[in-house]
């Protein structure tokens, strides 16, 4: 059985919404670096890097990164449908997601690993600048890659963009400059088969 780590509101609920999509069981271990005990300790004997989500397959063998779970989920079970028949796009449109939104969120929210020596003020400064990147990059995405998603049938690309705009303020920036494709997100996560896992993460208040 594959075992996937993860933790609420984190990226891990992508991976977690593919897997329930491609109806594959797996094993859920709560962990992550900001919560020690028995799952973190878990989590780096097979990640030494102890980051979520990391999906240990039945062979043994580790995936990490959002992304590439992601894709591999979607050419190891073809029948999902997570990765359409040609996926050049979709794989296009993870690997920006990834490489832009997903990279800007982690200055915002560690901006000290990014300037050395780094003050509060730069600290500050650097989170700034990425606060206001990120909602050019989702508007990009919008425009270029809402064509490319199937909200009435989720794949990866529906799962990753409606996660990770989770965060940082995005869908509030989404609802005002491009509601069509807010309205697209929110669809995905309306999904029989995945609303559970999207109300377990983010809990409606």
């Amino acid at each position: 059985m594959l075992t996937l780590y993860g933790a609420k509101g984190s990226g891990a609920a992508a991976a977690e919404a593919a897997l329930r999509i491609a109806d594959v069981p797996f094993r859920w271990v709560e962990a992550a670096s900001w919560e020690p005990g028995k799952g973190l300790e878990e989590l780096k004997r097979v990640n030494s890097l102890a980051q979520i989500p990391t999906l240990l397959l039945e062979d043994g063998a580790v995936m990490t990164e959002s992304a590439a779970i992601l894709i591999w989920l979607g050419l190891h079970y073809p029948k999902s449908g997570l990765l359409p028949s040609d996926p050049a796009q979709a794989i296009r449109g993870l690997v920006y997601i990834a490489a832009n939104c997903y990279s800007a969120i982690g200055i915002i929210d560690y901006p000290a690993r990014y300037c050395a020596p780094c003050d509060d003020a730069m600290s500050e400064r650097i989170r700034a600048g990425a606060k206001s990147r990120l909602p050019e990059y989702w508007r990009i995405f919008a425009d270029e890659f809402g064509t490319h998603m199937n909200p009435a049938q989720p794949g990866a690309l529906d799962l990753l963009a409606a996660v990770v705009s989770r965060w940082s303020g995005t869908r509030a920036h989404l609802k005002e400059s491009r509601p069509a494709f807010h309205a697209m997100l929110e669809k995905v996560e309306a999904d029989p088969r995945i609303a559970a896992i999207f109300q377990r993460h983010w809990p409606k208040k």
